[in-house]
């Protein structure tokens, strides 16, 4: 059996949604001096690959511990879609067999930018209409390779679509390495109480 990592890599360094700076990886305790290393790690609960709950838009919805972590694994299907612009949209989609109860992750030129690169405001983003089409299909969660799923949208309509829906959505994932086809997908957001997201690690079983 095969393990492919798929989460997006954490230092000072990683990009951050919009250009943010909320990591910081500080050393608590030196090996030379201690005997032992300890680190404090700060960062926002949107950092890398993360998941967002229906807490995140949604008045009254779900935060992460809330949310059953079932639809973030099972079979999950990466769909090649690395020459669309802008965004995708239902045409993109229509021309792929997308089956009830399967994970969808999105493979575009997002993966195309590096863990370190400066935060690309243009980056490929899943229309609203698409987002219907696949609460349509019944998939059980949505991932996609940038920090974001949507842009520049104040009603934020491609994540209310998918958390109305009970379909969680990741973002972050690093998906430039792995071809497209279907896999057996875990992703595991960390249990924080009480809040609308949470960094996760992603990775792809394959026989």
């Amino acid at each position: 059996m095969k393990v492919i990592d798929i989460s997006w890599p954490i230092s000072q360094a990683t990009t951050e949604y919009k250009g943010k700076k909320t990591i910081s990886i500080e050393p608590q305790k030196n090996f030379d001096l201690d005997k032992v290393r300890d680190t404090k790690l700060c960062m926002g609960t949107h950092t890398g690959t993360h998941v967002d709950a229906p807490a995140h838009f949604l008045k009254d919805g779900k935060t992460i511990d809330e949310i059953s972590i079932a639809p973030l694994i099972g079979h999950a299907q990466i769909l090649d879609l690395v020459t669309v612009v802008d965004s995708i949209k239902v045409d993109d989609l229509a021309g792929y067999e997308i089956r009830e109860n399967e994970i969808l992750l999105l493979r575009t030129a997002n993966s195309a930018f590096k863990p370190y690169d400066p935060f690309e405001k243009d980056f490929i983003y899943v229309d609203p209409s698409a987002a219907r089409y696949l609460v349509e299909k019944k998939v059980k969660a949505v991932g996609i390779d940038y920090l974001g799923i949507e842009r520049g949208d104040p009603e934020h309509t491609t994540h209310t679509t998918f958390f109305n829906a009970d379909i969680p959505v990741i973002e972050g994932l690093r998906l430039g390495h792995v071809q497209a086809g279907h896999y057996f997908f875990i992703c595991l957001p960390l249990a924080l109480m009480g809040v609308e997201a949470a960094p996760a690690r992603a990775i792809l079983m394959t026989e």
